[in-house]
């Protein structure tokens, strides 16, 4: 899998606690931000667990992809005993995460305003569908606000809007909610105040797509989608090899274009003043696609992508998820985290997955807890609120806490 994988002691959330009621992709992101950066991180499951654990199809990554670093606590919320557990753990606590429908959360009395009052130093990051206004109240998912944001009418042909191929709105928009817990948090030192976060997909899909927004100001007329947009630029494009391998190339300045014609001993284009700047070869595009296209096509994909490399020129082999787990940058760069799966056939069984995109100093954060499996943490965590064991058992017993051994 990934041997390489570096696991740095510097963490720097370390000290902060989180504690997370959340499901699916845009909650369960944050959480797993915070704790791979090093807070501890408390996942709050349903008696069974998160029903995530359990999706199939394009579902099936996203438990364990998201959930690595975290304690996972089973608890009976519909039980008085099990919600008063939950009480004491958020009291605390630094940080509330939660994702789930408006008001969900009130009808238990852990909505920000009822915890506030108690704990005025807590911060509650909520992630929803829209932020507040005439939308606030509906239920939205990631490809609702695709669609709705015109981010899959810019991903689609023209009359075919098409979701981006992963998860986007949902990741980003966690990200977003991270960078207001991090403000919110440095709110904090300064007041001794915290705050309610809000961060939501159909704003974060705005956001998104705000370049096309300006765009249209700027221009004058509505930018047409992506597969028929007009580029800005001679050459930028998938190309096809003889050998059923494709490559991006982009060609976005001058020199780059210099640099080509070197490489490829291209003197004719090279001295050819209609071809000097950029706009010339827009002029051109049509006969320098046709001419490229037969001067790449014998290449093998190796071959070309160590010529484009060495003159220096941006592209792309077009690989495909499956193609990461070999990555050689990313196997010796620490960018892929070994995780142990926890469900079904699968219990056991090892993934090397991406780590966080960051990097401190040359240090990268790794995976020091884990993935969960339900319950694996319930009696660490109930020994730490002070619960014995004779009541613990009484909890499991009775079905109010689920246990890694009890499940």
């Amino acid at each position: 899998m990934n041997p390489t994988s570096p696991l740095t002691h510097r963490r720097p959330l370390e000290g902060l606690t989180a504690v997370e009621f959340t499901h699916m992709v845009m909650g369960p992101t944050v959480g797993l931000i915070l704790a791979d950066l090093g807070a501890k991180v408390t996942k709050i499951e349903p008696l069974g667990g998160d029903k995530t654990r359990q999706l199939k199809g394009s579902g099936a990554g996203y438990f364990p992809m998201y959930n690595r670093n975290k304690r996972s606590l089973s608890l009976d919320l519909k039980s008085e005993e099990g919600l008063e557990i939950a009480r004491r753990l958020i009291a605390e606590t630094d940080i509330l995460v939660e994702n789930f429908r408006p008001g969900a959360l009130d009808k238990l009395g852990l909505d920000y305003g009822c915890l506030s009052a108690r704990q005025p130093n807590l911060i509650y990051c909520s992630l929803k569908g829209f932020l507040s206004g005439p939308y606030e109240n509906r239920v939205a998912l990631d490809e609702v606000t695709q669609m709705m944001g015109g981010l899959a009418y810019m991903t689609g042909p023209p009359g075919q809007p098409l979701r981006a191929g992963s998860s986007v709105i949902d990741v980003t928009g966690g990200l977003f909610g991270v960078i207001g817990i991090l403000a919110a948090l440095r709110e904090r030192e300064l007041t001794g105040h915290g705050c309610h976060v809000t961060s939501s997909l159909f704003e974060t899909t705005a956001f998104l797509v705000g370049q096309h927004m300006a765009q249209e100001v700027v221009s004058g007329s509505p930018p047409p989608p992506m597969p028929v947009r007009q580029s800005a630029w001679a050459i930028y494009d998938i190309f096809d090899l003889d050998s059923g391998e494709q490559v991006f190339v982009g060609i976005v300045s001058d020199q780059l274009w210099q640099r080509f014609c070197t490489e490829f001993s291209c003197a004719a284009w090279s001295e050819d003043p209609g071809l000097a700047t950029n706009a010339g070869r827009v002029s051109a595009r049509a006969s320098l696609l046709s001419a490229i296209k037969i001067l790449f096509n014998p290449l093998p994909l190796k071959e070309l992508c160590a010529r484009l490399e060495r003159a220096g020129l941006p592209f792309a082999p077009i690989n495909r998820p499956g193609d990461l787990f070999t990555d050689p940058h990313l196997l010796q760069s620490g960018g892929l985290v070994d995780v142990t799966l926890t469900e079904g056939d699968n219990r056991g069984k090892t993934a090397s997955l991406p780590a966080l995109p960051l990097q401190f100093d040359h240090d990268r954060v790794g995976n020091a807890l884990g993935l969960p499996s339900v319950g694996e943490h319930s009696a660490a965590v109930l020994t730490e609120l002070g619960i014995d064991e004779e009541t613990l058992l009484d909890l499991v017993a009775r079905g109010i806490v689920e246990t890694a051994d009890s499940g």
